[in-house]
């Protein structure tokens, strides 16, 4: 029977599972992520479509903060709402968000399979944290380091 020692090393080595908003789309997306071997759910999976669509940000934050799931998303304003500011601090959640909000599908799946392994190395820190995904690079834009 492993320690909890090895168990907690386990899940902390484990590849992240991330959760997809839905302004990132239910179908395409997702689908690029899997077929580049990340676990990924789309709010859909999670809630079904219709309930998906009428969830607030607060609950579907805490949702991913309580699965231990990395979010990927594209409204950056998720850091300057009081309400989901506060969610991702208490879950200490690691968002990852892209900072072109008009990027069509094409774009926005090139931006995430390029930075797809410093996601996961940034995945590996605890949160909580927001860092934005550009076209080659992360960088970390909430909190800001004191």
């Amino acid at each position: 029977m492993p320690s909890k020692r090895s168990s907690a090393r386990q899940l902390a080595d484990a590849p992240p599972e991330f959760l997809i908003d839905r302004s990132l789309g239910r179908l395409q997306l997702p689908k690029t992520l899997r077929e580049a071997g990340l676990t990924v759910r789309a709010l859909a999976d999670v809630y079904g479509e219709a309930v998906a669509q009428e969830t607030d940000d607060v609950t579907w934050i805490s949702r991913a903060a309580a699965e231990g799931w990395a979010v990927l998303c594209k409204d950056d304003r998720i850091r300057r709402r009081p309400a989901e500011r506060e969610a991702l601090t208490e879950g200490r959640l690691r968002a990852f968000c892209l900072m072109n909000a008009n990027l069509g599908f094409t774009e926005q799946a090139a931006y995430f399979m390029a930075n797809r392994f410093r996601i996961i190395q940034a995945c590996a820190k605890p949160g909580p944290y927001l860092y934005g995904v550009y076209r080659d690079e992360i960088r970390k834009v909430w909190p800001p380091d004191s």
